[in-house]
């Protein structure tokens, strides 16, 4: 059984992008959801933060990898999944981290420009389309004052 889980917040660091030996992409990201509500009994303002590591595979990385950047609120649609690994001293770890279906830019401060992206489909003489999220130009950015990032094409 999967749960399927939205997190909604800011991204604590930069994309990092990687790629398998097998050439796939993985994006890895850290989202932080803030929490904010006021005590009934004091009237004072109470916060608590809580801290994702969201991972990206394929054509969803790449596309995150490009797009996002460190400081973002992007939404992040995915499943939860534990892994257990063993250290080189033969420590035990573990870990949860949210595996993306699917995430872009908020839009609840902000704005973003959609520019589709030529996939690699099942055959190669026959690609489909998926949309990406673009940053936004220096003439939209000057207009709405985000910050403007430059991306390879």
């Amino acid at each position: 059984m999967t749960t399927t889980i939205t997190l909604i917040g800011n991204l604590t660091r930069e994309p990092e992008i990687r790629y398998t030996r097998e050439g796939q992409a993985t994006t890895t990201l850290g989202v932080a959801v803030n929490r904010r509500w006021q005590d009934r009994s004091t009237k004072q303002w109470e916060e608590s933060v809580s801290f994702f590591d969201v991972v990206c595979w394929r054509e969803l990385a790449e596309n995150a990898a490009l797009s996002l950047v460190k400081g973002m609120r992007v939404v992040v649609t995915g499943r939860l999944e534990h892994r257990s690994w063993e250290t080189e001293e033969g420590d035990h770890r573990s870990k949860v981290e949210v595996v993306a279906d699917d995430l872009g830019p908020s839009l609840r401060f902000a704005t973003a420009e959609v520019q589709r992206t030529e996939r690699r489909g099942a055959e190669a003489d026959q690609p489909t389309e998926e949309p990406t999220i673009d940053a936004p130009t220096e003439e939209s950015a000057s207009r709405s004052g985000a910050p403007i990032r430059r991306l390879r094409k």
